[in-house]
């Protein structure tokens, strides 16, 4: 077995001393939970409430469908814009006072979803508004991601980045298990409340948990590694636009990464949102049973990620990524084949389980793709790779699975094919990472090495 050489985060020597790791790894966690919490509402929402409370009655039902999930998917088109902009801000001032700007932003438009008129009251002006918000949301989450996963990766501990990345990864599951937690409460007051002001509950209980992440995050540190960056920009040795260098030195590396991550980011709301639209109008299914299945799949995802993280640590994160798709592949057509059968323990068996090989993919995420870019242009860079797939596979991947499936009237087998096929291109990118980051260590200088990231052998 071939051995990458062991280079720290930071030259310890050089820079101030680091703050605990599990500090940052909270801060990265309680601001990523509170972000995801406002984002999975909003999916959540999209695919059973908005279509009845944003667009005219007589429309057709799977143009509801549609249109409702496209404002879900609107939000992801100034996702890359975020990334650029509060990547730009991260690399060149630091990155904790990027996070707290990016957590305000999205935690008032969420708030400020809650409180939408309808398309009763105000007509084609209620989904304008609701997609100005989701705009602002876009741009927020654009750049909250790099930023949590830096603080994290950054402060680890030699060879443990792959570990404390994850808790940034975490807050995906800690936000969908706390969003479909609060739908399922509002569910039990009964259909007409939860269409009428349930609904609006989760999106303005969120103001809570903002003022809690800023808490957290104001008391927070920057990463040692921006006083390495800090000093190279007194030396004028970094360049004024991060973004310009990313793309001309590492563009292989963004666009590796982008397909790297389909299946995490595109494939995991083909198995929640969609799967919960298709349930519910296509199978009848009851939006209880499948809300309460999807919290159970968060809350096993949320215990195993940091064990596979700690896994990738130990052999491998790229192993542990591959062995992920491999099982989205194996599992991708029982997955929707069981919701035909009705019967509860399969449905479950089969979230389960898919839950869990997704787990592989989001925990490792965050180091695999911190270790391919220097650390002045690195938060630039992992959000351009993660918030283009996301543009590209994340918000239209429920559109597009809608329209697949009727266009094979309403069968599963379309959505199910595209996230096997997306996963196998998957494997193969996520190997070539390996690769470049192997050349990339073995031909930087001492200096550039020494504020690498390593994510295991």
């Amino acid at each position: 077995m071939h051995t990458l050489p062991e280079v720290l985060v930071t030259d310890r020597t050089t820079a101030s001393p680091p703050q605990s790791p599990y500090r940052s790894a909270l801060a990265a966690l309680s601001g990523t939970s509170i972000e995801w919490y406002d984002f999975y509402s909003f999916a959540t929402a999209a695919a059973i409430v908005f279509n009845d409370v944003f667009f005219p009655a007589d429309m057709p039902t799977t143009l509801k469908t549609i249109s409702s999930f496209a404002t879900f998917a609107v939000g992801f088109l100034l996702r890359p814009l975020g990334g650029i902009v509060f990547g730009h801000i991260g690399d060149r001032v630091g990155r904790k006072k990027t996070l707290i700007i990016t957590l305000m932003m999205m935690g008032i438009a969420s708030f400020a979803i809650g409180l939408l008129p309808t398309y009763d009251q105000v007509g084609a002006l209620a989904p304008i508004l609701l997609i100005v918000l989701r705009l602002i949301q876009g741009i927020a989450i654009g750049g909250e991601w790099g930023g949590a996963v830096l603080i994290a990766v950054e402060n680890a501990p030699k060879g443990r980045a792959t570990f404390f990345g994850s808790f940034a990864q975490l807050g995906s599951s800690v936000g969908a298990l706390l969003s479909t937690g609060m739908f399922s409460l509002m569910n039990l007051f009964g259909e007409h409340a939860f269409n009428t002001w349930g609904w609006r509950v989760p999106f303005l209980a969120s103001a809570v948990l903002v003022v809690i992440g800023l808490v957290v995050r104001t008391k927070l540190e920057d990463s040692p590694v921006m006083d390495e960056v800090h000093a190279e920009q007194k030396h004028g040795s970094t360049g004024k636009l991060p973004v310009v260098e990313v793309l001309r030195k590492d563009w292989k590396t963004v666009l590796v990464g982008v397909f790297s991550l389909a299946t995490a980011t595109g494939g995991y709301y083909v198995v929640t949102s969609y799967l919960l639209s298709y349930g519910t109008d296509d199978r009848h299914l009851s939006e209880s049973m499948l809300l309460n299945g999807l919290s159970l799949a968060a809350f096993l995802e949320l215990l195993v990620t940091p064990f596979l993280s700690l896994l990738g640590d130990k052999i491998g994160s790229h192993r542990v990524v591959v062995g992920g798709l491999a099982g989205v592949v194996l599992l991708a057509i029982p997955q929707f084949l069981v919701m035909g059968t009705g019967s509860v323990a399969l449905i479950y068996l089969l979230m389960l389980a898919m839950r869990f090989v997704m787990s592989a993919l989001y925990g490792p995420m965050a180091a695999i793709l911190a270790e391919g870019f220097a650390p002045h242009v690195r938060y630039t860079g992992i959000s351009l790779s993660y918030q283009i797939c996301n543009l590209v596979f994340g918000g239209f991947a429920p559109v597009v699975a809608v329209w697949l499936s009727s266009l094979a009237g309403g069968a599963y087998w379309p959505p199910a094919a595209a996230l096997m096929a997306t996963s196998a291109v998957g494997i193969w990118c996520t190997l070539r990472l390996r690769t470049y980051h192997h050349q990339r260590v073995t031909t930087a200088s001492p200096a550039a090495a020494a504020t690498a990231v390593t994510v295991g052998v």
